[in-house]
């Protein structure tokens, strides 16, 4: 299994990247060489389903692609420029311009970075331009530009080749900075590493289960009825297709309830397209059965299985139809079609969480949970009313949790809000603390 490696940059360190790759077997490079930064787009959306994992020349290339969400951060990786990179460049602007170079201008590279070289030669003056994330050329030129026509730099540094290129144009002694071939080489091991991992994660088993939930009022007479049966039938029908689809087994554990084994890549495959969340409608629409899915995953069948009932657990929670995911790692993801995901933990791990919910009326998911959904709203302060919305929930029971989350110290009464002219008014808290649900990594 070789990893596909989609190299992004300038032509020249494509050549470098290539070269030091050269000891990496399991590596297969595929260039994508630019002029101008901004052309990585359309490369990056053209190519990103052949691609494993995505090399970036520089900073500025990937940021620029993680800010416009063309990749996200655990797709792709750069080599950060260091003193070493810049000791080259300099020994080289000395040799070519055949004079003692006492004051440049650079940009990109951070300053701490910059401290052992002025430490060694304390008479090199350095104007520096050091930035995060993705910087327009045309800023960092003019950064450049005014500094030397000012006098106050004799030659200029750069680790963009599009600032180079335009600064050359301009007339103005101009060199790059371009990383070495160790940098290059520990990069390319660690995106090795994570493109093997991802793969391994794709070939994990994922159970989706699918069960059908009838009205409470549903008699034995319309349960076991032939019309029922009939809607199974039209209900397993769709099944059968969306097992096609996503390359899975099909097997029906029971009366309303139906498990499809797969591989996560498969499932994660479709999953981007919301074509759950379109079966559920469906299920709906072609069999007139409401139906609840859980999806599990897990190292081995077994594990899979027992996250598939866990999700199941959650789902029964839900007065209306919903998918709940539980991972290997017992992260649990909710999803529907009227908000965006919400992500947390079945799972709290650590001393202090250890502690605290003891000997707890709550569960450490419902801790999660709330956090969670804090973050999501942008609140830090909630009252019971509230919390019965985001839980579904009766008020009497969300005071009950809030209540137990104050003796726990994880809340506390911060005010009251009148709720109407008559009534006790309504206590206001506030989430003390900022404690993060472990994920069991």
């Amino acid at each position: 299994m070789k990893i596909r490696l989609g190299v992004v940059g300038p032509q020249d360190s494509i050549h470098l990247v290539k070269d030091a790759a050269k000891e990496f077997h399991k590596i297969e490079i595929v260039p994508f060489a630019y002029q101008t930064i901004e052309e990585t787009k359309e490369m990056i959306v053209e190519n990103k389903a052949y691609v494993d994992q995505w090399f970036f020349s520089g900073q500025a290339p990937y940021y620029f692609a993680l800010n416009n969400g063309l990749i996200r951060e655990e797709e792709g990786s750069y080599v950060p420029l260091n003193g070493n990179s810049l000791y080259k460049t300099l020994l080289e602007a000395q040799v070519n311009e055949q004079k003692l170079l006492k004051k440049i201008s650079l940009d990109t590279i951070q300053d701490q970075e910059l401290e052992a070289i002025q430490q060694s030669i304390p008479a090199l003056q350095i104007s520096t331009f050091p930035y995060t994330g993705y910087m327009p050329a045309e800023d960092i030129v003019r950064f450049h530009r005014d500094l030397y026509n000012r006098g106050e730099i004799d030659v200029a540094i750069t680790c963009i080749q599009a600032v180079y290129t335009k600064l050359k144009e301009f007339n103005i002694p101009c060199y790059r900075v371009t990383p070495d071939v160790p940098s290059i080489q520990l990069i390319l091991q660690f995106l090795k590493e994570r493109g093997e991992s991802a793969w391994y994660k794709k070939a994990q088993t994922a159970i989706l289960g699918i069960e059908v939930f009838h009205p409470s009022d549903m008699g034995s007479d319309q349960f076991y009825s032939y019309k029922m049966k009939h809607q199974e039938l039209e209900l397993q029908r769709l099944l059968l297709n969306y097992a096609e689809t996503i390359r899975g087994s099909f097997v029906q554990i029971g009366d309303g309830h139906f498990y499809i084994y797969a591989t996560r890549g498969e499932v994660e495959l479709h999953l981007h397209d919301n074509s759950l969340l379109k079966l559920v409608e469906e299920a709906k629409l072609h069999s007139k059965l409401d139906v609840r899915i859980g999806l599990g995953y897990g190292f081995t069948a077994v594990e899979a299985e027992q996250n598939v009932r866990l999700a199941f657990q959650y789902a029964r929670k839900q007065e209306l139809p919903v998918i709940i995911l539980v991972d290997e790692y017992k992260q649990v993801v909710e999803k529907s079609g009227v908000q965006e995901n919400i992500s947390y933990s079945s799972r709290i791990c650590g001393d202090e969480w250890e502690t605290r919910l003891k000997d707890a009326s709550i569960s450490p998911a419902i801790v999660s949970k709330i956090q969670s959904l804090s973050h999501y709203y942008k609140k830090t302060q909630i009252t019971s009313q509230e919390l019965a919305v985001w839980l579904k929930g009766t008020e009497r029971n969300a005071r009950r949790i809030l209540s137990e989350m104050e003796r726990l110290e994880l809340v506390k009464v911060s005010g009251e809000e009148q709720s109407g002219n008559r009534g006790r008014p309504k206590k206001i808290y506030e989430f003390r603390c900022n404690l993060k649900a472990g994920s069991g990594q």
